[in-house]
Order: structure tokens, then C-alpha cells, then sequence
């Protein structure tokens, strides 16, 4: 009986080492669950940028608003006729 008892606590105790340390242990699980659910936050910030990166060529491709306000911001354009005034701020 005594064996048995003794090949039992053994078999026990191998059991709570491999749940608490080593590969497939339970910190690893919780590290690697933290690890997913970092990576999915970048994902969905990604997804975002991207569909707002497609409804911009969307637009750029089907419609003149889109370029217009491209020239105006980026390249400074003013359609004709129109006039520009910059404000400049004092830094001082």
C-alpha cells in the first residue's frame, strides 16, 4: 500500500509541476492569451486604417472632390478666379 500511495504523490506532484511551469503550463497559456489579445487590438487599428485607405482611393477614382481638396491642402491650388490669403500667427 505503501508504494502505491508513494507512486501516487509522485504522479501528483509530476502532474503540478507540468500545470504551473514548462511548455503548455498555465503562465505560458496567460501569457500567450495577453499576447493574442495585443496583437488583435493592432489588428482592428489596422483593418480601420485600411478601410479608410480604400475609401480614399474609392474616392480619388470616382469622384473630383477628393483631388480638389488634395490640390488646395497639399499643393496650395485655388481654383480661378479665387483668392488666397495665408495667416501667418506671431511667435513671438
Amino acid at each position: 500500500m505503501k508504494i502505491f500511495t508513494a507512486i501516487l504523490f509522485v504522479t501528483l506532484l509530476t502532474l503540478q509541476v507540468s500545470l504551473w511551469v514548462g511548455k503548455g503550463s498555465l503562465g505560458e497559456v496567460w501569457s500567450l492569451k495577453q499576447t493574442v489579445a495585443e496583437q488583435q487590438k493592432i489588428n482592428t487599428k489596422l483593418k480601420d486604417r485600411n478601410a479608410a485607405l480604400n475609401a480614399e482611393v474609392l474616392d480619388l477614382k470616382n469622384g473630383l472632390d477628393a483631388i480638389e481638396e488634395r490640390a488646395r491642402t497639399e499643393l496650395g491650388m485655388i481654383k480661378e478666379g479665387e483668392i488666397f490669403y495665408r495667416v501667418v500667427e506671431n511667435l513671438n
